[in-house]
């Protein structure tokens, strides 16, 4: 009998779901989630809740196909980190040229948004500790792929990625690189992550804003 992968309600049921799945593995301790912005952390809040970890971000940006921009060149992480898709430059030649600006342009979008998120406070310390990625889906691996070396070169002990759905092939690229890996579905064909959601509405800077606050145990901030 096939069985059907199923369909989250929103952001916070897939992260309740993700959390008891991590909670299972016994994950050695200290530990860390790390939501990857901006649809990431409302997973995430709920992964650290139910794990009883501190919340922090992973400041990552996909660095989108000019007029595709859903479809990965890559990606840009904190510290310097470079993701680079050279098959999809096989495939379009010209674009290997306008790849370095598109990388300048989502570095200053990270420290865009550096600035509003942490407004001032540094991040978690990662050294030694087992640091969880924590994205609402995968789907070509770019971006997971770039905040796994991110919180690597940060000196995490050890890395677990972690997401309600991805694909097939980016399950497998993440499986090569993190420590350990926790996906919930691997549907056959994943063309687009909001498919696996019932309720997967944009969100803006105020609601990762509001979620880190939470968190934290802070007042929201204004």
């Amino acid at each position: 009998m096939t069985v059907r992968p199923r369909i989250f309600a929103d952001r916070m049921a897939a992260g309740i779901a993700l959390g008891r799945e991590l909670q299972r593995r016994l994950l050695p301790a200290p530990l860390i989630v790390l939501g990857l912005p901006r649809g990431g952390v409302p997973v995430a809040y709920e992964v650290a809740r139910i794990l009883e970890a501190p919340l922090d971000v992973m400041l990552v940006r996909k660095i989108g196909l000019p007029g595709q921009p859903e479809l990965a060149m890559g990606a840009v992480a904190s510290g310097g980190i470079v993701v680079h898709e050279v098959g999809i430059e096989n495939a379009f030649p010209d674009l290997a040229l306008a790849f370095d600006t598109l990388v300048a342009q989502q570095r200053a979008e990270l420290e865009r948004r550096e600035r509003i998120y942490r407004r001032g406070s540094s991040p978690l310390e990662l050294t030694g500790k087992t640091a969880i990625l924590v994205d609402d889906g995968v789907a070509t691996g770019s971006t997971m792929l770039a905040a796994l070396r991110a919180a690597r070169k940060a000196r995490a002990g050890s890395i677990v990625a972690a997401a309600p759905v991805a694909s097939s092939e980016a399950a497998r690229l993440l499986q090569a690189e993190a420590d350990a890996t926790v996906i919930l579905e691997t549907p056959p064909a994943l063309f687009a992550i909001g498919q696996w959601y019932r309720d997967f509405a944009q969100l803006d800077d105020a609601e990762v804003c509001r979620l880190l606050d939470l968190s934290r145990g802070a007042a929201p901030h204004a």
